[in-house]
């Protein structure tokens, strides 16, 4: 099974995408496990990229898909995969896309985690993280009613990222970028969305009774 993983952020992508690639035995690879690898692997790849992040520079198309192309060679792949956080627009879909061609290869299956705007700024925004040991709280789903951490007693900080505005304008960006991806997936017929609200597993439980029509 080959599958690519897309939603918003906020919308458990990270979480989901281990437990579908668990059900699966398939190896779940994210672009930031690829990164985190090749640099602190010190792989030619990885030290061009740490070059760019150095200078707090994006890492460019070409050198992401090399990494990409690197992982997806390795022996645990050659059954299947799943990408989280690869492809981000259609150009990386087309490049993946002939990538599997020259493998004789090609995606099962797209899984749209399907979640909307309000629902991902309740999410995000609500998250309180700890400044002595970084756990991460949540105002509403926590119950959290003081700004002190229920495990160390650390003062608790909304992080820049987790503030309403941030989180809007994250959104924003997703739609420019990835609403083409989405499109160009579901003109392959290989898209599938999945209501991604509600707690983890009966998202994780509506996700494989997706997947399983595709499965050869």
């Amino acid at each position: 099974m080959r599958l690519v993983l897309v939603g918003p952020p906020g919308a458990g992508k990270g979480t989901q995408a281990q437990y579908i690639a668990s059900n699966l035995s398939i190896p779940k690879i994210s672009t930031g496990d690829i990164f985190r690898a090749n640099v602190s692997g010190g792989t030619d790849l990885g030290k061009l990229a740490k070059t760019y992040m150095d200078r707090g520079d994006l890492v460019p198309d070409e050198v992401t898909i090399a990494m990409v192309r690197d992982r997806l060679s390795e022996d645990d792949a050659q059954d299947g995969f799943l990408l989280d956080g690869f492809p981000r627009n259609v150009a990386q879909a087309e490049i993946l896309r002939d990538m599997l061609k020259d493998w004789g290869q090609a995606l099962d299956l797209v899984l749209e985690l399907v979640v909307d705007d309000d629902e991902v700024v309740r999410r995000l925004a609500g998250r309180r993280t700890c400044s002595q040991c970084g756990r991460i709280w949540h105002v509403e789903f926590d119950d959290k009613k003081d700004d002190k951490c229920d495990a160390c007693g650390g003062a608790l900080f909304q992080r820049d990222d987790d503030k309403e505005e941030t989180v809007r304008h994250r959104l924003e960006v997703y739609q420019e970028q990835t609403a083409p991806l989405v499109s160009y997936y579901a003109d392959e017929d290989i898209l599938v969305g999945v209501d991604a609200t509600g707690p983890v597993e009966e998202v994780t439980q509506r996700a494989m009774e997706a997947i399983r029509p595709f499965m050869g």
